[in-house]
């Protein structure tokens, strides 16, 4: 049984979908008897350059033409509809390649047609054409005899030769539309008694890529796999591609930052049986929606979208912020790219969610830009996460402990005891005012820093933000930690710690100074608030806390 894209291709003009460019100046030239010598058809796959040159081919050689309407009973017709006419001649220009090769036809040409009114030379691949063949029909190519039509069909119209070019009338064949292959799938799956749902078709018209074989041809092998009765369920299986829902649910997942939901819907589309480079193309369409709703305002009718998709992709495209759209389709445009190179496509793709969701893992300007497109637009960001971390440094609501073992002690030399923690609140004014700061030196400036030198990050563990604008960063170390000062402060860590400040606040790098701070305390670190000095070690505790610390040995003599 013959393919539906063999049975169904459209046999006159009128049964052509789309390509109304091409069909109208045919029309014209076959009416008014200015039929070419020579016509170049450039496009993509699947969208009807060979299927228009045998319409033309019959519309020239039918028994009742030269006619626009060929009748499709005459021996000439039949004859070409089933590729065994003596004067239409298909050559596959992939295997028929050569220099002789061309020169048959060379010396081909002159003989005249046999029964049709000219002979039709259809070149399919007329790019893969060496140039030395190419140049050997130049000539002829360029003044053949009258009873003689050339039409080229190449899917690369930029690899064809400037002097092959000049010598024919160029066609550009466009992709079809989402509603033109659906008409074209409806058509046919009425013609062989299909049952295909409104949903199915529109996968399949997705999935075709603009391509009506590829459509056609899907549709023929889930004819054959469902027996005649298609849903969408089957074209999902088929195809391996996931769902709407699915789409829809993995961009509510990086809107609200959840990088585990994200991984967790990877590994439950992975289990089911989804192809995870399918779904990467899948997730850059819907991006490609996103993106165009947001610039457009609406949905483009292009997407050929349903009423409650349409509003469902509205409401998606408030929720998540331009620029994450942007990031992610080029961080999925780079996971197809490691996809075509023969990569696994499951760690690229848990990668670029991970990366969409936790812009502050990174300091490139793209992450950036994202995190401050999210606090404008009051969104909610994955920065909350470390924010446990930071409440033990504001620690000092220890201090009413010293309150509660005042009622114990109750002699009267108590009261001046609370008035020595009197002067710790206004050190800390500044450290409030730098909340956020605080925060963006833990998730941003450290975490580079240990990139990029490891002994300064052992270093500033000890280190608090006392204050930073735009001029100046000043750090603060404790009373114990005041030694580290010095190894700390080298021009050369200065230099390093306000160049990467100044990306994280996306402007110049500040002076950086760093000070003992009294008060302060390092994050991690308990507050000064233990005065009492410890008793001194003896001799034995020494020894004792030595063998413990290096795992010594006592040398006896």
């Amino acid at each position: 049984m013959p393919a539906l894209y063999r049975t169904h291709r459209p046999l006159t003009f009128d049964q052509v979908v789309g390509q109304q460019h091409v069909v109208r100046t045919l029309k014209n030239a076959i009416e008014l008897d200015r039929v070419a010598h020579a016509y170049l058809f450039a496009g993509p796959r699947g969208t009807g350059k060979t299927s228009m040159a045998k319409i033309l081919a019959k519309s020239i050689n039918c028994v009742h033409g030269p006619t626009v309407t060929p009748c499709l009973e005459c021996e000439s017709c039949r004859s070409i509809h089933d590729a065994t006419s003596i004067d239409v001649i298909e050559m596959d220009a992939a295997s028929n390649r050569g220099i002789d090769d061309m020169r048959e036809i060379r010396d081909r040409v002159a003989m005249r047609p046999a029964q049709g009114r000219r002979k039709v030379y259809i070149i399919d691949e007329a790019h893969m054409l060496t140039k030395e063949a190419s140049n050997a029909v130049l000539k002829t190519l360029e003044e053949p005899p009258d009873h003689v039509v050339f039409v080229l069909c190449t899917t690369e119209m930029q690899a064809m030769l400037p002097t092959i070019r000049s010598r024919c009338q160029r066609f550009s064949f466009f992709r079809p539309t989402v509603s033109e292959l659906t008409e074209v799938l409806q058509r046919i799956s009425a013609a062989e008694s299909i049952q295909l749902d409104g949903a199915a078709t529109q996968l399949i018209a997705r999935a075709a890529a603009g391509s009506f074989r590829d459509g056609v041809s899907t549709l023929d092998q889930l004819a054959t796999a469902t027996a005649g009765n298609v849903t969408a369920a089957d074209v999902r299986q088929l195809l391996g591609s996931a769902d709407e829902q699915t789409l829809l649910q993995a961009f509510d997942l990086i809107a609200a930052g959840d990088a585990a939901g994200s991984l967790r819907l990877i590994d439950e589309q992975a289990d089911s049986g989804v192809d995870l480079a399918s779904l990467t193309t899948a997730l850059v369409g819907h991006a490609r929606a996103l993106f165009l709703t947001q610039q457009l305002g609406d949905p483009p009718a292009e997407l050929g979208l349903t009423a409650d998709e349409q509003e469902r992709l509205r409401d998606q495209a408030e929720r998540v912020t331009p620029t994450t759209v942007h990031r992610f389709i080029d961080l999925l445009r780079a996971t197809l790219d490691e996809i075509r190179e023969g990569a696994d496509p499951r760690l690229p793709l848990e990668l670029a969610f991970v990366r969409t969701c936790r812009p502050q893992t990174e300091l490139s300007v793209e992450a950036l830009a994202q995190r401050l497109e999210r606090l404008e637009a009051g969104a909610p960001t994955a920065p909350a996460a470390p924010a446990p971390p930071a409440r033990p440094a504001a620690s000092p609501p220890a201090a009413p402990e010293p309150a509660a073992v005042a009622p114990t002690a109750k002699p009267a030399e108590v009261e001046p005891e609370p008035a020595e923690p009197a002067p710790p609140p206004p050190p800390p004014a500044p450290a409030a005012a730098a909340g956020g700061s605080e925060q963006r030196w833990a998730d941003v400036v450290v975490p580079e820093i240990q990139r990029r030198n490891a002994p300064l990050h052992s270093l500033i563990g000890f280190v608090n933000v006392v204050s930073w604008d735009e001029s100046e960063l000043v750090l603060g170390l404790p009373k114990a930690r005041g030694a580290f000062r010095p190894m700390i402060d080298s021009e050369a860590n200065r230099t390093l710690i306000g160049e990467v400040a100044g990306q994280a606040t996306g402007g110049a790098p500040p002076r950086v100074r760093v000070v003992v701070d009294t008060n302060g305390s390092a994050a991690g670190e308990p507050p000064p608030a233990q005065t009492d000095e410890p008793d001194a070690l003896s001799e034995d505790e020494v020894v004792s806390r030595l063998k413990e610390e290096f795992n010594a040995m006592e040398e006896t003599r």
